[in-house]
């Protein structure tokens, strides 16, 4: 089982950034910190995605939590 951190930080402008600091570059903007969380997930799960596609991808990935950091 894989339990992926979701960090979340505000922007001087005020948009909110979500990273999954176990995936190097896996980030994304919000208007809001839900909304945040919400597109780094979704990214997240796209590239657990095309690693399951292209076969890199081991037996952990049959379940997939997230947690807030």
């Amino acid at each position: 089982m894989i339990t992926l951190s979701v960090e979340l930080e505000q922007e001087d402008d005020g948009r909110w950034i979500a990273e999954v600091t176990e995936l190097p570059g896996v980030l994304a903007y919000g208007s809001t910190p839900g909304d945040a969380r919400a597109k780094a997930q979704a990214l997240a799960l796209r590239v657990f995605a095309d690693r399951l596609e292209h076969g890199e991808a081991g037996p952990d990935l049959l379940s997939i939590s997230f947690k807030a950091a």
